[in-house]
């Protein structure tokens, strides 16, 4: 189980008994957010994409949304989520429970700019009922990113 892989990959770092598992799903960011009893803004959810034959993934907070002109800047073509199935095989995490740990070999991960607003954020850690609270700078060196990026909107910027 994709969990399985998070924990054992934080125990490495001393952290593992920081991954909280939930009696209820949070494979979303409403239901994370009830089962972590936060803001869902504090969702930091992972999305997958394709970009020039390669899964990427993109780490937002909760209330963000993709912006299509802003992500076509970025990386030179159109957003494409991966399919379910595209997720599981490429990324190594089912959709609900992807995370940028523990993820297959390869991946590239971007951390968007509406996650700096947060001192912490709860992002899934490979199960549909799991969540880890990191610090931005934890999140930064545990998802082992390659940038930050600007590509969403909608996000609410007084919080």
């Amino acid at each position: 189980m994709a969990i399985e892989k998070v924990k054992t990959y934080f125990n490495q770092y001393g952290m593992a008994d920081r991954v909280r598992e939930f009696e209820v799903s949070s494979a979303t960011v409403e239901l994370a957010a009830q089962a972590l009893n936060c803001e869902p803004c504090r969702i930091a959810k992972t999305l997958s994409f394709m970009v020039n034959g390669h899964a990427v993934l993109i780490v937002t907070a909760g209330d963000a949304k993709i912006d299509n002109p802003k992500y076509k800047a970025q990386f030179g073509t159109k957003a494409k989520m991966l399919t379910p199935d595209e997720t599981e095989t490429l990324i190594g995490h089912a959709v609900g429970g992807v995370c940028p740990f523990a993820v297959n070999e390869g991946m590239t991960v971007y951390l968007d700019n509406s996650l700096k607003r947060f001192e912490t954020v709860f992002p899934a850690c490979g199960s549909s009922n799991s969540a880890i609270e990191l610090t931005i700078a934890e999140l930064e060196k545990y998802s082992d990113f390659t940038s930050w990026v600007d590509v969403c909107k909608e996000w609410d910027t007084s919080v």
